[in-house]
């Protein structure tokens, strides 16, 4: 492997995460391996909405097999190239669609996430909003017109959409904000454009506006983003969305159903060609997918447009459809991650490698004897084993890593689940411990 330098500080961030089951924020490059094709399949939906179009994916996987992983990545190489992008997770309190709060809440956690490429971090609204002023001025010092006509041309092509008008103006409020030096009225913008507004009363008394963010307004105001990005100097706006399995859970059959409308709302807009320079990433299960009871699946009209291509057989692919499964990991690339693992807790030093070649294989022929098949689908229960049998060694000095593995040290905590045992709604949840976890 191409020795490559981590920090310690990176080190201690990836490991902790990896320990935990979780994905890191920082350092995801030292531990990708495979899912070229499904990378390469999203790579073009980032150009798609560079270049004025528009694009949806479900991303589907079991629990453990990745999915949060990749959108983290996806999320990076749309900041990369050019993109803003929003992120958040679906739960109790955060849905598509709601009429006590919950979509508005949904909203205002996006655009807390809002992250740039110098903002990966999210909090990215005010930068992105002065950035829009300072194109505006920089337009205006090109064509030797006065800024404040610059800047009402660029937002009139805002208030041509559903909700422009009022976007438009709390933009504009901003603008005279910044003019003014007034901390407190800007405040309130950005307060406005993230959602936050409960009520009319005190948007208008803060802004002299009349309209709020709320739930009826959740979509909408996300296609109103993608199209000030534009304005911003962005190449559009990216939506990533995990947890879709919360939907799934939903007790109630309507709010299921209204959600799902949402959902193909939003699918047929793209499909349709009714909107552009936005996108939307979904991570989901097999389940949230296809069961026929509670899934989208459920939902016919939803069901036709998801289907997949009746000729994916005999290993034939196609990487063009909406849904877009996560393929298991080979041993080949369950060999790779080790060995990254590995020079992570080496600092990048392969003089400091814990363990010889010859100690990956024996741990995958471990982990294969006990977990069998499921250890190919779920590379979070490998990963995690694989950390903290490497830490035992790092803090064991001159244990052998041959004793360790032949007295059966590594122990497993099965869990006996399957894809189909999240049935059973509220039972489990994308983040929970996966198919088996391992003790040391």
């Amino acid at each position: 492997m191409k020795s490559v330098p981590i920090k310690p500080r990176e080190k201690d961030a990836i490991l902790q995460a990896l320990g935990a089951g979780v994905v890191p924020k920082q350092g995801l490059s030292h531990v990708q391996v495979g899912r070229a094709r499904e990378v390469k399949a999203l790579l073009g939906d980032i150009e798609r909405i560079a270049q004025g179009g528009a694009a949806f994916r479900l991303i589907v996987g079991s629990y453990g097999s990745g999915k949060t992983f990749f959108l983290h990545l996806v999320r990076l190489v749309a900041m990369e190239k050019g993109l803003l992008v929003v992120n958040a997770d679906l739960g109790p309190d955060r849905r598509l669609h709601a009429t006590d709060g919950k979509a508005q809440s949904l909203y205002n956690e996006l655009m807390r996430n809002l992250s740039t490429r110098t903002r990966p971090g999210g909090g990215a609204l005010p930068s992105v909003m002065e950035k829009f002023l300072q194109e505006s001025q920089n337009k205006a010092q090109q064509t030797g017109r006065p800024v404040v006509e610059v800047v009402r041309e660029r937002l009139g092509t805002l208030e041509e959409l559903v909700d422009g008008f009022d976007f438009a103006s709390v933009l504009n409020i901003y603008r005279q904000a910044a003019i003014q030096d007034d901390e407190n009225k800007k405040n309130a913008a950005i307060r406005w454009m993230r959602g936050e507004w409960s009520t009319r009363t005190e948007a208008k008394q803060a802004l002299g506006v009349r309209s709020i963010i709320n739930d009826a307004g959740f979509y909408d105001y996300l296609k109103l983003m993608g199209q000030f990005a534009v304005l911003a100097g962005y190449k559009g706006l990216l939506v990533v969305l995990d947890e879709m399995v919360n939907l799934f859970k939903l007790q109630s059959a309507k709010a299921r159903t209204a959600n799902y409308e949402q959902i193909l709302r939003i699918l047929n807009d793209v499909l349709q060609g009714n909107t552009s320079h936005i996108g939307f990433v979904l991570g989901g299960t097999p389940e949230f997918l296809m069961d026929s009871r509670r899934g989208l699946y459920s939902y016919v009209a939803m069901q036709s447009r998801l289907a997949e291509n009746q000729y994916m057989q005999d290993g034939l692919i196609d990487m063009s459809g909406p849904v877009l499964r996560l393929a298991a990991l080979t041993p080949e690339e369950i060999l790779v991650l080790l060995e990254k693992i590995r020079h992570i807790f080496a600092v990048g030093d392969p003089e400091r490698y814990l363990v010889p070649d010859r100690a990956l294989t024996g741990f995958m022929d471990y982990c294969a004897k006990k977990i069998g098949e499921a250890y190919f689908r779920t590379p979070r229960t490998t990963i995690k084993a694989w950390v903290n049998f490497l830490a035992i060694l790092e803090q064991n000095p001159g244990t052998s890593w041959e004793d360790i593995l032949g007295q059966g040290q590594v122990t497993i905590q099965a869990d006996s689940l399957d894809e189909n045992s999240a049935s059973n709604p509220g039972e489990r949840g994308e983040d929970d411990d996966d198919l088996a976890t391992f003790r040391i």
